[in-house]
């Protein structure tokens, strides 16, 4: 029905200098409904939320929203032009100001500053926590608030918009199993009043348990538009990917490398501790082995590589590399012993946005041989010629600045930049976290072919299944402290789950 269609975007085409980002896409989103917008990174996702927002002005096509039950056409000049006719957007990485108040952040932009009652926003803003159960207060300052936290705040600030669509990009990525569930229970609620929801996000699970029809785009064309039931996940990954699953089968059925510390480790600590990190562990990796920490969000995983890779500051412990005895204060220090480390958030700790892709791959490789003894260009360029073949990195070209690329594509420049530096241990924090499906397979399976030439790999990821697919031994924390180790035929999600419980196997 006519009247049900809230959205309708037609023939969407836009190019950027060098790349055709959109061609003909069409995207229609009824009321009431929860529409996933899926596609691998560049597939051409964000890109049409941004025409659709008015980021970027399209090249052609047309945009319809309903009002007064009838589809008017419109052109949105600017995102404040977007949330007056009632299109708000939460965006993967936190755009709110964190110098501010809860209250103040959820009323920006909306008065001056002279005309606002501040009793009434305080109360209001209070109101409308307590309705979405969001535990804080509307007084508190924004950056005492976790991220997961924040991430609440940006959506109950969307939903009182008085929104007709709302789009989500990559919200739950942040959010833990329960604040996932209660941004669930959000969005049932907002499609039980007729709110259009577009969903964004590279959880497959969340998209089947939460969302009404899939859009799928590959390469900036429109691949179809398809009801939930009538898609089942293995035609969606194809679909999204352009080819079959062979190489999603081939690499589930790939039995882990390694698993053995058994001889020689690569590195070993005893009473490792940093600032971070105070509950000292035990740890060490053997030549080939890839390993991971798993557990809970907040369970120390991220802050146990941390201190092995002297990211924050260590307070205690001893360290050998090859069976030597070694002193690592500093990542500079760990970089020399042939350590590398792909952080937990690329955008704050990995890439340098306004550097382009051949300076962010030379980084580490010229931290090692010092800033006052510069690499030529031609080495530089030679460099980065060599990576962005070898991991398919997707980029108009090397002088393009990191910040323009997808998400996937950062993460592999990142990869490139520690594979150049010819590591012995290579530590990947979430190396997979928001990017798409086809490029999850990718690192995985470069993950094993680097352990089968010898490097020691420690890997962690949120997702038990990938966990289990890519190591062969695994390191259970609860509460940042090391409860158990599985490995062999002990490493089920179910052994994991009773672990981190305290639960005996």
């Amino acid at each position: 029905m006519q009247n049900d269609i809230i959205l309708s975007m037609r023939n969407i085409s836009k190019s950027f200098p060098g790349v055709r980002a959109l061609q003909n896409v069409g995207f229609t989103l009824r009321k009431g409904e929860i529409h996933a917008l899926m596609g691998e990174n560049g597939a051409g996702k964000s890109t049409l939320i941004k025409v659709l927002t008015g980021v970027y002005p399209k090249d052609s096509g047309q945009v319809f929203l309903n009002t007064d039950n009838s589809l008017k056409e419109i052109n949105v000049k600017s995102p404040y032009e977007a949330q007056n006719l009632g299109i708000s957007t939460v965006y993967q990485e936190i755009t709110l100001c964190p110098n501010l108040t809860v209250a103040e952040n959820m009323f920006i932009g909306r008065g001056s500053y002279q005309t606002v009652n501040w009793r009434i926003m305080k109360k209001k803003a209070a109101e409308i926590l307590e309705k979405l159960n969001i535990p804080v207060r509307a007084t508190q300052q924004l950056d005492t608030c976790s991220i997961a936290m924040q991430q609440m705040v940006a959506i109950a600030r969307a939903v009182d918009m008085d929104c007709k669509v709302l789009i989500l990009d990559e919200p739950t990525s942040s959010l833990d199993e329960q604040e996932v569930e209660k941004l669930f229970s959000l969005k049932r609620d907002l499609k039980s009043r007729g709110v259009g929801i577009i969903f964004i996000t590279h959880f497959l699970e969340q998209v089947y348990e939460i969302c009404d029809r899939i859009t799928v785009l590959r390469n900036g064309e429109l691949v179809g538009e398809y009801e939930i039931k009538d898609l089942p996940r293995v035609q969606l990954i194809s679909k999204m990917m352009g080819k079959d699953l062979e190489d999603v089968s081939a690499l589930q059925k790939r039995k882990p490398v390694g698993g053995e510390t058994e001889g020689t480790p690569v590195y070993e600590a005893a009473g490792l501790s940093s600032i971070e990190c105070s509950n000292a562990f035990d740890f060490k990796i053997g030549k080939g082995e890839v390993n991971g920490f798993t557990g809970l969000l907040g369970s120390g995983r991220s802050e146990s590589v941390r201190a092995i890779f002297a990211a924050d500051r260590i307070t205690g412990g001893k360290i050998r590399i090859n069976e030597k005895d070694v002193k690592i204060k500093k990542p500079k220090d760990a970089m020399k012993h042939g350590i590398g480390y792909l952080p937990e958030d690329r955008k704050r700790d990995g890439i340098v946005e306004d550097l382009s892709v051949r300076e962010n791959i030379i980084l580490a490789l010229q931290v090692m041989k010092g800033f006052f003894r510069p690499f030529s260009r031609a080495e530089a360029e030679a460099f980065a010629d060599e990576y962005i073949k070898l991991l398919g990195i997707k980029t108009p070209s090397m002088d393009t600045p990191i910040k323009s690329l997808s998400g996937g594509n950062q993460q592999k420049v990142i990869l490139a930049r520690w594979l150049l530096t010819n590591p012995q241990y290579l530590i990947l924090d979430e190396p997979t976290r928001g990017i798409d499906v086809g490029t999850k397979v990718e690192i995985q399976k470069l993950v094993l072919k680097l352990a089968e030439k010898g490097v020691s790999i420690t890997f962690i990821s949120s997702e038990i299944e990938e966990m289990l697919r890519t190591c062969s031994r695994l390191i259970v924390m609860r509460d940042r402290k090391i409860v158990g180790e599985l490995k062999g035929e002990e490493m089920t999600q179910d052994n994991i789950m009773h672990t981190i419980a305290g639960e005996a196997v």
